[in-house]
């Protein structure tokens, strides 16, 4: 039982732990079905898109959007950049993270945010491309 243990222990530590790793579309980019411009064209991803990194195969990225679809991209159509998307019909982004904060704006669902951190209790800082910054609540953004 003491070398299982051990044995599991070992394999913990060795193992890489896994992050999710998310990444941002810096250019309006082909989606494929393939990592490969052979590969049938799925649609476009327009730039300031955030989406989850799943594999990296020689220059191209197997990724998922918001909505859970997977699709290969150019690597070199991806930041290291964080972006956030809205997923609520319409959020509200406060000064604070507090319900009772003030509304520094609104946003509609599908916009896309910088992510800037993420704050205790749930919340999220975020930059809107116009430059003004607040805290949404983090269960109506996708990307972080």
């Amino acid at each position: 039982m003491k070398r299982l243990l051990s044995l599991l222990v070992v394999a913990s530590v060795a193992m890489p732990a896994l992050a999710i790793e998310y990444r941002t579309v810096d250019a309006a980019a082909i989606l494929y079905d393939a990592p490969s411009q052979k590969g049938a064209k799925l649609f476009v991803i327009k730039r300031g898109t955030p989406v989850e990194l799943v594999v990296n195969l020689e220059g191209w990225s197997k990724v998922r959007d918001a909505d859970g679809g997977l699709a290969w991209i150019e690597a070199k159509y991806l930041a290291k950049r964080r972006a956030v998307i809205v997923t609520a019909a319409r959020t509200q982004v406060r000064q604070s993270g507090d319900d009772s904060a003030p509304v520094v704006f609104e946003a509609e669902k599908n916009v896309s945010l910088d992510y800037l951190e993420t704050a205790s209790g749930g919340w999220v800082k975020v930059r809107h491309r116009d430059g003004q910054s607040g805290f949404v609540r983090a269960n109506q953004i996708w990307g972080f």
